[in-house]
């Protein structure tokens, strides 16, 4: 076996070929893990920082309950968009609506009845029925929803 002295590589290279074959694969291996590893770190960033567009943007009203359905004193959670929204008879025939949707961790709340508030059940929030925070952790009031009686429906309509 002869060795080229300039390369260092024997002259009949047969077997290097398979080494070599076996190094790239392996480089290539590790390539492909390193550019996994570090998109698997931007996508993130980056969708956190561009989110998606939401569409329900322009839903600014929904039908909540039909005239009749809730008796005074009493509540019903209903669909607003993405999120859950509560509309309350209240005793003196009045109708509230507000986001369902806790300040303090999103949790969704309840209407007590017997209290006459609005309840977060995950750490005891308290609402009064202007949606004022009264006790308990959460930190700002429920936003507030227009009640408009139109024919048989009741429309909430979210403040633009």
């Amino acid at each position: 076996m002869t060795v080229d002295s300039s390369s260092g590589k024997s002259a009949t290279g047969a077997g290097e070929t398979n080494v070599d074959s076996g190094r790239r694969w392996v480089n290539l291996l590790l390539g492909t893990g390193v550019v996994a590893t570090i998109a698997s770190f931007i996508y993130p960033a980056i969708r956190y920082v561009i989110p998606p567009p939401v569409s329900e943007a322009s839903n600014l009203s929904v039908v909540a309950a039909k005239v009749g359905e809730l008796k005074n004193n009493a509540a019903k959670v209903f669909r607003f968009g993405s999120e859950p929204a509560i509309l309350i008879h209240t005793s003196n025939g009045n109708y509230r609506a507000f986001t369902a949707v806790c300040t303090h961790l999103g949790c969704t709340v309840q209407y007590r009845a017997d209290l006459h508030e609005i309840w977060c059940p995950c750490h005891n929030g308290k609402y009064d029925l202007h949606g004022r925070n009264v006790s308990g952790p959460p930190p700002r009031p429920l936003v507030q929803y227009q009640v408009h009686i139109q024919g048989e429906d009741i429309v909430v309509v979210r403040n633009a």
